[in-house]
C-alpha cells in the first residue's frame, strides 16, 4: 500500500463518503446519498468537537477509504481514555488491498498518540467478513452491544 494519504475529510469529500456508507444492503437502507445536507451539517459538528477525527484515504485525488475516530475520556477503568472507531469503508475497488488494515492501524496509532488505553469498535452482527477482518487486527468479540433507536 502506502500509496494513498490519510486526511481529515473535509465537505468536497461528502458524496464519496456517503456513497461508500450507503454501498452495501444495510448502509442502502439508513443513508440518503441524494440529501448531502445533513452530512454537511454533521461534519461541521465533527469539525467543532476536537475529540472526532472523521478522515479519509485518498489516492490520485479519490477519496477510497474513510473512518471516523471518536476519543472517549473516561471515568471506568482508573480514569481511562478510550477511542471507538466507527464508520470504516473502504471503496469497493479498493476492498481487500490492506487499505482497511493501514486504516484500522492509523486509528490505533492516533489513539495511542492521544493517551487512549482502549480502542473499541462495533459491527453489525450480520457483517461477518468485518468480523473476521477486526479479529484478524487483535480485536476481540467481548462484549454484546446494544441500540436504541430515538
Amino acid at each position: 500500500m502506502g500509496d494513498f494519504d490519510i486526511r481529515p475529510a473535509v465537505a468536497d469529500d461528502i458524496p464519496a463518503i456517503v456513497a461508500m456508507l450507503a454501498d452495501d444492503p444495510l448502509g442502502a437502507q439508513r443513508e440518503s446519498p441524494d440529501d448531502l445536507a445533513p452530512y454537511l451539517s454533521a461534519l461541521e459538528r465533527l469539525h467543532d468537537d476536537p475529540n472526532q477525527h472523521l478522515v479519509v484515504a485518498v489516492r490520485d485525488d479519490c477519496v477510497v477509504g474513510t473512518l471516523q475516530l471518536t476519543i472517549i475520556p473516561g471515568l471506568s477503568r482508573t480514569g481511562a481514555t478510550r477511542s471507538l472507531i466507527e464508520a470504516v469503508r473502504i471503496h469497493a475497488d479498493e476492498r481487500g488491498g490492506g487499505l482497511g488494515t493501514e486504516l484500522i492501524e492509523w486509528a490505533i496509532d492516533t489513539s495511542r498518540r492521544h493517551g487512549c488505553q482502549l480502542v473499541q469498535l462495533t459491527s453489525d452482527a450480520t457483517r461477518t467478513d468485518a468480523h473476521r477482518f477486526y479479529e484478524r487486527l487483535g480485536f476481540q468479540a467481548s462484549h454484546v452491544g446494544f441500540k436504541l433507536p430515538l
